[in-house]
C-alpha cells in the first residue's frame, strides 16, 4: 500500500538535515574502522586523517547515492510472501533483540531458542506481519557461535517469510550461508533469490565504526545478503538530544554505511536503517512509546524518501511491561504516524514490550490488529464516480428501504472498504458476558495456544534439515518442531 501522507519535515527541515550530515561525514567523519574498511574506503576516495578517523567527501557521498541499489526485492522462501519495499510501501515486522518472555501473568523469564522458534511460527499465520527478524535472545545457548548459527536456523525454519538475523563474528556468517545455501538447493538458487537479510550495527554511535560488525557486513555482501545498515544512536545518550540533531547523526551514519557498502559492491541491496531511538531525559532510560520516538521514525521515513533509498526504521516498542492500555496506546499512536509517513520496513512492531526487554506472543496477535487498523488508515479513502455513490443514494432514497444495510455495494465493498479484527471486540454488552466476558488478552492467549498446537512448518525438507543438524550444532529438538503426538 502506498503511503507518504504524513510529514513531521518541511522540503527545507529535510534538505538542512542532508546538508548536515554531509558536514559530519566531510569535517568529522568516522573512527574505528578495520583494517579491511579502511583499505576499502581509502581506496573509493576517504580520507584517513592522523587520529584514525575516515572522512567521507560530499562528492563520494553523492556518487554513492547515483549508484546504489534501489527497487530490489527481498525475497522469501515462498513467493508469495516476497516484498517490494520501494516508493512509499509499507511493510511491518518484527525485530529485536529481547532477553525476555512476557508471559501471560506479566512474569518475565529468560527467552529460548524454542520462544524464538515459536515466535516465528506465529508470525508465519499473522496476515499484517510480513517479515520475521529475529525478535528474542535465545539465552540458553551461551556459545556465541551456537547462538548466532541456532538464532538464523530457528527462523528460517519457522516461516516461510523474510527473515532477518544478526551475527557477531564473520565465521559465524560464513556457516549460516552454508546453511542457507543447503535450504535454497544450492548457492546458485540462494544469491537468484536470497531470502534472509543481515541486520547490520555497523556504527557505535556517535560515528564510530563497530569493527566486528563491519567484518560480518564484508562476508554478507560477498554472500549475496541484503544488508539492514542500522543505525541505533539514542536521543539524549548516544545522540544529540535535540531531535534534529539525533537525525542529522544518525542519517550521516547510514550514508557512511552506504559508501561502505557500494565500495565493494555497487548496487548491492542495502536498506537505509535510521533507527532513532529516544531517552526518557529524567532517566537516561530507552523510551520507546514516546511521541518522540514517532516523530524520528516517521522523519527517518522521509528522509529514506528524500534519497530514494529503501528505508528501515522502529515503531512499537513500547514502555509498557505488559499487554495493557498503554502498550495499545503507544502502539497504535506510533504505528500510524510512522506508517502514514511511508517508512518501507517498519521493524519491531509486533510483540515487544519495555522497550525492548520484553517479548510477548499474546501482544503479537494484539499487535497484529493493531498493525492491520494502521494499514487501512494508510490505505486511505478512493474517491471515484462508483464510491461517491451518487446511484445508490438516489435508489436507496427514492426507491429502496431507506438504509444501506442490504444493498449491493455494501456486500460487494464489506471485504475491500473494511478491515476487522482478529481479537479485538465489537461484540453488544449483553453478547460479551454471554461469550464468557473475555478481555483482549485472554483471546490473544487463545489463539496463542491454537497456532502453537496446530502449526508446525514443514517447507524445510527433513533430508535437508538432517544434513545440516549433521554438520552444524543445532540447538532446537525435533520434537519442539512438530505435533507431540507425532514422536
Amino acid at each position: 500500500m502506498e503511503s507518504g501522507r504524513y510529514k513531521p519535515l518541511s522540503d527545507s527541515d529535510v534538505q538542512q538535515i542532508h546538508q548536515t550530515a554531509l558536514r559530519l561525514l566531510a569535517e568529522v567523519g568516522l573512527a574505528d574502522a578495520p583494517e579491511t574498511g579502511v583499505e576499502l574506503l581509502t581506496k573509493a576516495g576517504c580520507t584517513l586523517t592522523d587520529t584514525g578517523r575516515l572522512l567521507f567527501p560530499r562528492a563520494l557521498v553523492e556518487d554513492t547515492l547515483a549508484k546504489a541499489g534501489r527497487n530490489f526485492k527481498l525475497h522469501a522462501q515462498d513467493p508469495r510472501f516476497d516484498l517490494e519495499p520501494w516508493g512509499k510501501r509499507t511493510y511491518y515486522g518484527t525485530a529485536g533483540a529481547a532477553v525476555n518472555m512476557v508471559n501471560v501473568d506479566g512474569t518475565y523469564r529468560e527467552s529460548t531458542i524454542q520462544d524464538l522458534y515459536d515466535i516465528g511460527r506465529i508470525v508465519d499465520r499473522m496476515e499484517h506481519i510480513h517479515f520475521f527478524q529475529r525478535a528474542v535472545v535465545p539465552r540458553d545457548i551461551p556459545d556465541p557461535f551456537e547462538m548466532d548459527f541456532n538464532t538464523c536456523y530457528a527462523a528460517v525454519s519457522s516461516t516461510t517469510k523474510h527473515v532477518g538475523s544478526s551475527w557477531v563474528m564473520p565465521e559465524h556468517v560464513e556457516a549460516s550461508l552454508k546453511m542457507l545455501h543447503d535450504i535454497a538447493g544450492g548457492e546458485d538458487k540462494w544469491r537468484e533469490r536470497p531470502f534472509v537479510s543481515q541486520s547490520n550495527c555497523f556504527v557505535v554511535p556517535p560515528m564510530k565504526f563497530a569493527t566486528d560488525a563491519c567484518r560480518c557486513l564484508e562476508v554478507a555482501v560477498r554472500g549475496g545478503m541484503p544488508i539492514l545498515l542500522l543505525s541505533a544512536g539514542q536521543a539524549g545518550a548516544t545522540a544529540p538530544a535535540a531531535l534534529a540533531g539525533a537525525l542529522a547523526q544518525e542519517v550521516a551514519e547510514c550514508l557512511a554505511g552506504l559508501v561502505y557498502v557500494n565500495a565493494m559492491a555497487p548496487g548491492h541491496p542495502a536498506i537505509f536503517g535510521t533507527w532513532c531511538f529516544v531517552s526518557d531525559l529524567r532517566t537516561g532510560a530507552m523510551s520507546g512509546g514516546s511521541p518522540e520516538q514517532a516523530l524520528l521514525s516517521a522523519a527517518a521515513g522521509q528522509m529514506a524518501h528524500f534519497y530514494n533509498l529503501t528505508g528501515g526504521t522502529a515503531s512499537g516498542m513500547t514502555d509498557s511491561k505488559v499487554a495493557d492500555g498503554q502498550a495499545g496506546a503507544e502502539k497504535a499512536l506510533n504505528h500510524a504516524l510512522v506508517g502514514n509517513a511511508g517508512a518501507n520496513m517498519i521493524y519491531e512492531s509486533a510483540g515487544m514490550h519495555a522497550s525492548l526487554l520484553g517479548y510477548s506472543l499474546d501482544s503479537l496477535i494484539i499487535d497484529n490488529d493493531i498493525i492491520g487498523a494502521s494499514q487501512r488508515t494508510i490505505k486511505g479513502i478512493v474517491v471515484d464516480e462508483e464510491r461517491l455513490s451518487f446511484e445508490v443514494i438516489k435508489d436507496v432514497c427514492l426507491n429502496g428501504p431507506g438504509h444501506y444495510l442490504g444493498s449491493g455495494q455494501t456486500l460487494q465493498l464489506m471485504e475491500t472498504e473494511y478491515i476487522y479484527p482478529g481479537v479485538g471486540d465489537r461484540r453488544s454488552p449483553g453478547d460479551w458476558v454471554d461469550h464468557g466476558s473475555t478481555n483482549v488478552l485472554q483471546r490473544a492467549h487463545k489463539k496463542v495456544e491454537e497456532i502453537l498446537s496446530t502449526h508446525f512448518p514443514s517447507h524445510v525438507p527433513e533430508a535437508v534439515d538432517a544434513a545440516i543438524r549433521a554438520e552444524f550444532p543445532v540447538k532446537l529438538p525435533r520434537d519442539g518442531m512438530r505435533p507431540r503426538d507425532a514422536g
